[in-house]
């Protein structure tokens, strides 16, 4: 699509929404995957001064009934008949609904028995009646006069977005106009989009972060291509995607992926490839380096960059070149919506392939923070973005800390939500009356030195995980389970873990092993034959009980016993957020049993 006819199709679809009997204010919902329709849904429903309410095919109809229900939607935007088809029976019977508009499909297909007097219209039936009344309004002068529009404010809720958490039930986030017109006018900082660049994406439409980089960088006349988990190899390689905006996950997968295809290269290109170079170096210490130390630091940086550089510049030409044009990325990956493991950063540091870590929340339309490409710091999530504050506070008396400290994060900006729709109590709780919004994040802000290898780091922000996730001993031991998570995750047989042990003695690991890793790994320490098919559930916990100390044997904590799980935590399952992070206490209370068990 052009960017012509996306603008004629949005005015169309508002217009079309408009004669159904839509009105300013009224809340619809959009229940639909990534589209070019998606995309004309979403700008043609706030287009009118209409609120959509968003959500995806992959969610359970229980919560979308209770997103529907909870937001007084009026009508519904689904996908096609297939997803509609699932809803059918416990909406039509739970759910008032004024209209029903189908993006994708034939009317056919729909489960229509369900549906007895709620009208249904298709797409093309939109935009033909839209088209038709704004060419009659252009031919005709009588009809523009009659004609009211309601001026939208800046203040005005644009969008419902129920949050995904790891925790809790969904609330509404109330995102106004003037919301989301602050990220687009303040990431080109960040992502300095040209027209003619190409994006790759993959996240659902509707999540905030996916959202508001499509809005921003729309504005600048890129290329948008969407793609899938299935198809992202071959597409990366295909559209050669100047910038690919997605989650840690996706780069972890990458990183696996390019890493099985080192080891198995040449001795020689296996030792060149795995050389890394250092890059800008963080700290907490408020203490700032003598000029001497910090001079005799740059020198020592300089001579061990020299003695590496021929090194680098062979990798460059032997494999980097190679990973280049399989992958793409030639301008920056763009990370969020999760912790980017420090391996992941320092893997495509040296490769030779720009990953900028960003940090934001549904309640901030999200970005409050991201690296540069000019302070591009590792570990971190880099500088609060335009006209945001951050400040760090002390989690019992709620003092601020000094740069250096570790407390809860809070920030406050024009991005800021209004509140949670009809929950004022829970916006009490995220919200303060000088506009401060707690994160439930644990961090810190790196000090400002004038000197020394951390000097340009000054002001960066720092996550050391969440508040919520932080696992109390029996002991009064106080652990943050990513520092450990993230270790081990560095194992290429470890899939997926989730660190347990609140109020017990000791950790322990929930672990999804990755399966012919393992296998494989066992044939070549010959604990099982070489051809073997299958690896004894003994002989499995004990190879990665081996591995997990091996990784994380560094960690301010160890993990005692482990639960060996088959089934990977999954968006369908319900374990995982649509953005592919682990729901740490679904996960808990699925396996409630078998944890006790560990602990017996």
């Amino acid at each position: 699509m052009t960017y012509i006819q996306l603008e004629q199709e949005i005015l169309d679809f508002a217009e079309g929404l408009r004669l159904i009997g839509l009105k300013p204010e009224d809340k619809l919902a959009l229940f639909a995957d990534n589209s070019s329709r998606w995309l004309v849904a979403d700008q043609g429903i706030m287009a009118m001064g209409a609120i959509n309410v968003v959500r995806g095919s992959r969610s359970a109809v229980e919560e979308l009934l209770h997103i529907y229900n909870h937001s007084e939607s009026v009508g519904l935007v689904v996908d096609n008949p297939e997803f509609f088809n699932r809803l059918a029976g416990t909406f039509c019977s739970k759910a008032t609904m004024r209209f029903i508009v189908l993006l994708w499909g034939e009317k056919s297909c729909l489960a229509t028995g369900e549906t007895q007097g709620v009208p249904i219209f298709s797409y093309r039936e939109i935009m033909e009646l839209g088209r038709e009344s704004r060419v009659g309004l252009t031919d005709s002068h009588d009809a523009r006069q009659g004609y009211i529009y309601e001026a939208i404010g800046s203040d005005d809720v644009a969008t419902l977005v129920y949050t995904s958490g790891t925790t809790d039930n969904p609330k509404g986030v109330m995102l106004t106009h003037k919301n989301l017109l602050h990220q687009i006018r303040n990431l080109w900082d960040v992502v300095p989009a040209e027209a003619g660049d190409r994006f790759l994406s993959m996240l659902p439409s509707w999540h905030a972060y996916e959202r508001a980089c499509e809005y921003f960088i729309f504005t600048h006349g890129i290329e948008q291509e969407y793609t899938t988990v299935r198809n992202l190899k071959d597409d990366l390689r295909h559209y050669q995607p100047h910038y690919l905006i997605s989650v840690p996950l996706v780069y972890e997968t990458l990183y696996s992926g390019i890493q099985k295809q080192i080891y198995t290269s040449s001795t020689a290109r296996k030792f060149i490839a795995l050389t890394f170079i250092r890059g800008l170096c963080l700290t907490r210490d408020q203490k700032q380096p003598s000029y001497v130390v910090s001079m005799l630091e740059w020198l020592w940086a300089r001579i061990i960059a020299a003695i590496l550089w021929p090194l680098h510049v062979l990798a460059k030409k032997l494999v980097y070149e190679k990973i280049h044009s399989a992958i793409g990325i030639s301008k920056a990956g763009i990370s969020g919506g999760g912790s980017l493991p420090m391996h992941i950063d320092k893997f495509f540091e040296a490769i030779g392939v720009k990953l900028q870590n960003g940090y934001g929340l549904t309640e901030s339309s999200p970005v409050i923070a991201a690296r540069r490409p000019n302070c591009n710091v590792l570990g971190s999530v880099g500088h609060p973005i335009q006209h945001t504050e951050f400040k760090i506070v002390d989690s019992e008396t709620d003092e601020v800390l000094p740069p250096g400290s570790k407390g809860i994060v809070k920030v406050r900006g024009p991005q800021v939500m209004k509140g949670y729709y009809k929950n004022p109590l829970a916006t009490r709780q995220a919200l303060d009356e000088d506009g401060w919004l707690n994160t439930g994040d644990i961090g810190w802000i790196a000090p400002c030195h004038s000197a020394g290898q951390s000097h340009r780091c000054g002001g960066v922000i720092v996550l050391e995980g969440r508040a919520k996730d932080t696992i109390v001993l029996s002991t009064g031991e106080n652990v943050e389970p990513l520092e450990i998570e993230e270790a081990a995750m560095r194992s290429s047989l470890i899939q997926q873990i989730v660190v347990v042990g609140q109020d017990q003695r000791r950790l322990a690991a929930i672990i999804v092993p990755n399966k012919d890793e393992v296998l494989q790994a066992a044939k070549n320490l010959s604990i099982v034959d070489a051809d073997a098919a299958d690896l004894g559930k003994g002989k499995m916990t004990s190879l990665l009980y081996e591995e997990l100390w091996k990784w994380t044997s560094e960690c301010s904590f160890q993990i005692g016993p482990i639960l060996i799980v088959d089934e990977p935590f999954s968006i369908d399952g319900g374990l995982m957020t649509p953005t592919m992070k682990i729901r740490r206490d679904k996960v808990v209370a699925q396996y409630k049993e078998e944890i006790a068990n560990l602990y017996e």
